[in-house]
């Protein structure tokens, strides 16, 4: 009888924590309406681009990439970092070096290669794709071929590569984890990819 005395006062304490803790709307006017404060979609996937980053374990470069499809669902995301498999303490992490092979160029996977081999869908045809770095000249090609849409930095061949096919490249500043960041979105005409 006194266990059952117990859980009833418990349960009422419970209760009375959680409507203190949330208010009823009654009470609390702010909570009958939505927020006007919450993340637009583009800030929300560059966001994540950017969270994901923080797994590279690269010394030098942190990139994170974000495949979105057309209803903005996630359909992809990968960072740059060593293939699967490689033992990334045996591999090079080096900018640079004597020998291009002591450095981490010829090993790491950049993360729109990632994005995409990781995509949890079909095929990202009409997708976009948020990167928190633009994009290089390779990266522009297997984006085109996978049919996403959305690289990022300033290489001239990524570019142009990237209009000749008729994507559009669209830069984003936001600020992550109180730091200003730039990164872009680029998409094609339509938003539809080829």
């Amino acid at each position: 009888m006194q266990l059952a005395s117990t859980e009833t006062k418990m349960s009422q304490e419970i209760k009375n924590e959680t409507s203190q803790l949330n208010g009823t709307p009654a009470s609390d006017p702010a909570q009958t309406k939505k927020r006007e404060d919450y993340l637009e979609w583009p800030e929300y996937f560059m966001a994540v681009a950017f969270l994901s980053a923080q797994r590279s374990k690269d010394p030098s470069s942190q990139v994170g990439a974000c495949i979105v499809n057309q209803e903005n669902k996630i359909v992809g995301i990968g960072y740059n970092g060593m293939p699967n498999g490689c033992d990334d303490d045996l591999l090079p992490w080096a900018r640079s070096a004597d020998d291009r092979l002591d450095t981490k160029y010829p090993y790491v996977c950049h993360a729109e290669l990632n994005a995409i081999m990781n995509k949890n869908s079909a095929d990202v045809k009409g997708c976009s794709m948020y990167v928190a770095l633009f994009p290089c000249n390779e990266c522009a090609k297997l984006i085109i071929q996978a049919g996403s849409s959305s690289p990022n930095e300033t290489s001239s061949s990524s570019i142009l590569i990237l209009l000749t096919l008729g994507c559009s490249t669209e830069q984003a500043e936001y600020t992550h984890l109180g730091k200003e960041r730039v990164g872009a979105l680029m998409s094609t005409h339509p938003l539809n990819l080829p």
